[in-house]
């Protein structure tokens, strides 16, 4: 071996090695894994390919600028990927670690792949800023690319440790973002800039820590228990998606639904008051173990996941009558509304089945937006060109009915159940909202009790499904047992439809 072969070896090894060894015990204690381990567990034995090993092996204490990048594969598909090395600088970023990230997402962006992120990082370097911040490819960029990228290829961020100030944004710009919880944490300001700030004393996991993003702010979409739980969600959710927009959505072999199982038929109580699990009709009509929740801990009220159809990948859109009754707040609003974007960038078609009373009413909800955070969803339902089916299993009211993709929405199909009822409002509302001065104008308790059920039952013959399957403004009314069987076709046929967005630029939608 050469002098200059040596010399490469030497440098090699030491970037591989990434920082000092007291560093390497801090993140084990921690219980983290090195970034390179964590490589080795994401991706196909043998697959990797890295670029910029020797970025900055001339200063000492700067193996790899702190990020190793690169191109792999899982389950022999190729990606690209961008890991931070806690074990240097803490991760943080350096002029050379911002030059390897705009590389990696440029070959992304060429290559047509995921493009997955781990990061581990204390955020921009301060004493190197001059070099960071402020010319056009500088650690801006990064975001912008993210931007770009959105829609074209999937991008998932596995959140091992924290993600501070700027940084915050690379996780809240993926199509997924999948935290440890114990350790993964992102504020755009750490606890003491907030005291120095606002008086305020936190600490970073209140503020920011994975829990709290993946049941309080939304930004978390999976919380995981340590780093290989991590990379094992971030691997399943690529086996629902394309490598790209245009891509081909994976499947899976058929499989029926898990044996055992209620039929739907009796899972679905008649009453829209009592209260029945969604997870469990979903359990009877998926293929077994095929459901995959996104935002599972967050906005519970709403389910939002993939799942297969004999085979096919879908995206499920579901009410959850367990819990809050099925209502629809301002942050299912938000959470339904990524999810059908997701859905809608990468082709996959959508099942919506619908038990809701409508959107949440009453001041503190108003004020919080919830007109302005309904108006984002219903937009991205409107946008929506894949193929979308709305079942209404009970109660389909006011608006609630539009956001789960109902007829006004132009949905490909809207099938019922026996139970499905559908209104502008339910009974109770609607005949107190008609005959509220009536009602308060009888004196004895027993006749006004009468009036008001009367009243009701008048009400009650206009939200029959028969008498809406009579008028053809649903277009099929079938039993729970009957349903797989009528999705699989359905989806069969509108595969095969070619659909066209909206020729203009992008709406305009508030949110």
């Amino acid at each position: 071996m050469s002098e200059r072969e040596q010399e490469l070896a030497q440098r090699a090894q030491a970037a591989q090695a990434g920082g000092a060894a007291r560093y390497h015990e801090s993140i084990a204690r921690q219980g983290k894994l090195p970034v390179r381990r964590r490589l080795e567990l994401l991706l196909d034995d043998g697959s990797f390919v890295e670029d910029g090993l020797l970025a900055r092996t001339m200063d000492e204490g700067l193996a790899a600028d702190a990020v190793v990048t690169g191109m792999g594969r899982i389950e022999g598909r190729t990606v690209c990927v961008i890991a931070n090395d806690p074990t240097v600088k803490a991760g943080a970023w350096g002029r050379q670690t911002i030059r390897k990230y705009l590389r990696a997402q440029e070959e992304t962006l060429r290559g047509r792949c995921p493009l997955l992120y781990l990061v581990d990082s204390a955020g921009a370097r301060l004493d190197e800023q001059f070099d960071l911040f402020i010319d056009r490819q500088h650690a801006g960029r990064i975001f912008h690319n993210q931007c770009l990228l959105s829609g074209q290829v999937p991008q998932i961020c596995i959140l091992f440790g924290p993600s501070p100030a700027g940084a915050a944004y690379v996780p809240a710009f993926c199509d997924a973002a999948i935290l440890v919880d114990g350790n993964a944490s992102a504020f755009l300001g750490s606890p003491r800039m907030v005291a120095m700030a606002t008086g305020e004393q936190v600490t970073a996991e209140e503020m920011g820590g994975a829990r709290m993003h993946c049941t309080v702010s939304g930004v978390g979409d999976h919380l995981a228990k340590d780093d290989e739980e991590a990379i094992a969600v971030a691997r399943r959710y690529l086996q629902y998606l394309p490598s790209h927009f245009e891509g081909k959505v994976p499947g899976a072999p058929a499989v029926p639904p898990e044996a055992g199982r209620r039929t739907i038929s009796a899972l679905v109580p008649e009453s829209e008051k009592v209260a029945f699990d969604m997870h469990e009709l979903l359990a009877a009509l998926v293929d077994e173990g095929s459901l995959f929740e996104h935002k599972r801990r967050f906005a519970r009220e709403l389910i939002c996941g993939f799942a297969r159809l004999q085979g096919r990948t879908i995206g499920v859109v579901a009410n959850q009558p367990k819990h809050k009754g099925g209502v629809i707040t301002s942050d299912s609003s938000d959470k339904g509304a990524q999810f059908v974007q997701l859905c809608n960038a990468y082709g996959l078609p959508l099942l919506f089945l619908v038990d809701t009373p409508g959107f949440m009413v009453g001041a503190q909800v108003e004020r919080g937006g919830i007109i302005r955070h309904g108006a984002k969803y219903l937009s991205s339902i409107a946008a929506c060109t894949v193929p979308r089916i709305c079942v209404v299993v009970r109660k389909a009211y006011g608006a609630g009915y539009l956001a789960m993709s109902g007829a006004p929405f132009d949905p490909d199909a809207v099938v019922a159940l026996p139970t499905a009822r559908l209104a502008i409002m339910g009974p109770e509302p609607a005949v107190n909202a008609i005959f509220a001065n009536k009602i308060e104008a009888i004196e004895d308790p027993d006749e006004r009790a009468a009036y008001v059920t009367a009243r009701r039952e008048e009400y009650e013959v206009n939200l029959d499904v028969f008498r809406a399957a009579s008028a053809n403004y649903v277009d099929s009314v079938i039993s729970g047992e009957h349903l797989r069987a009528e999705l699989v076709r359905r989806f069969d046929h509108y595969a095969a439809k070619v659909r066209a967005p909206v020729n203009r630029h992008h709406a305009v939608i508030r949110g």
